[in-house]
């Protein structure tokens, strides 16, 4: 009997990774009284909060039978076929903020900025014979 076939699935845009980058940001304004270039590393924090959020709001990964795409706006950027897999894990796992996986040529860390539950969930079900993270 063969398995049943996977239907494509377009993960959810999460936004708590880039909200709480921009908070750290804006938490560490207030420290400026105390050392003056607290001013500018909030400054970068956020800018890099902002660029997150933007992520969030372009990027998409898509689970197809063969591989994980990643899209901006429907177009595809990065196109990772399972049969490359070495593993992969998210960090840490109570708060997901980090998804590393690793193919035979490179490692790969990416922010969650999507649906950490549906992306656990698609990895255990496209590659059920990779370790478990």
């Amino acid at each position: 009997m063969d398995p049943q076939p996977l239907d494509d699935v377009v993960l959810a845009p999460r936004f708590w990774v880039p909200l709480g980058v921009v908070l750290l940001g804006l938490a560490v304004l207030p420290l400026q009284l105390l050392w003056g270039p607290f001013l500018w590393i909030g400054l970068v924090v956020n800018l890099f909060g902002l660029f997150l959020t933007l992520q969030s709001m372009l990027l998409r990964l898509s689970f197809t039978a063969e591989a994980l795409l990643v899209l901006r706006q429907g177009t595809l950027l990065r196109r990772f076929a399972y049969g490359e897999w070495l593993g992969w894990k998210l960090f840490w796992p109570a708060l997901p903020v980090l998804f590393y996986f690793r193919e035979r040529q490179s490692l790969h860390l990416l922010p969650v900025l999507f649906d950490a539950t549906a992306l656990r969930e698609q990895l255990a079900r496209r590659l059920p014979e990779l370790p478990a993270p």
